[in-house]
């Protein structure tokens, strides 16, 4: 292998290390413009698209020890999305995409550790933003508590009004 293609290689294999996900995407027939556009929308989300020949990509996912991305097959152009921030705010931007645009359709995913087809990739765009399942969360776990200071209070609401009760009939 030559000296250039050892040291892409070697920078792609940081790329696979040190992100949090990984989407793969084609985008032939993709003009430059709307390419633009995407790694516009895809910086938004702190994502970087960049394009890389598969062979590269097997390669350098050997290097780095992630044999399960190393044995994914991949064929014609590929763009490799990765990030550090939101996996499922960077998929929704890939699937709103895909909906403007014929040419662009995930391939992949790799995320926490696992390898994602096209309808996994379109599963996660699905998902509600991280914010929002943490205020889920917070709600779900909140209830008991809140269900427990209102059966409190009503139960001494109750004794006041009986105790009011009383007073008025002695009155």
């Amino acid at each position: 292998m030559r000296f250039e293609k050892k040291v892409l290689v070697e920078d792609i294999s940081e790329v696979l290390k040190e992100a949090s996900f990984l989407y793969f995407i084609s985008y032939k027939g993709l003009n430059v413009k709307d390419f633009s556009s995407l790694r516009d929308e895809l910086a938004k989300n702190d994502a970087q698209c960049t394009v890389f020949k598969n062979s590269l990509i097997k390669k350098a996912a050997e290097q780095a020890g992630i044999n399960d991305l190393a044995e994914l097959s991949l064929a014609g152009d590929t763009a490799l999305i990765s990030g550090l921030g939101d996996a499922g705010a960077v998929a929704k931007v890939i699937a709103d995409f895909a909906k403007k645009s014929e040419e662009v359709r995930a391939k992949a995913g790799y995320v926490e550790g696992t390898v994602l087809d096209e309808a996994g990739v379109k599963s996660i765009a699905d998902l509600p933003s991280k914010d929002t399942l943490r205020a889920m969360l917070l709600g779900t776990l909140e209830a008991p508590a809140r269900n427990l200071v209102g059966v409190l209070n009503n139960a001494g609401a109750q004794i006041v009004n009986v105790l009011g009760n009383y007073k008025d009939s002695k009155a």
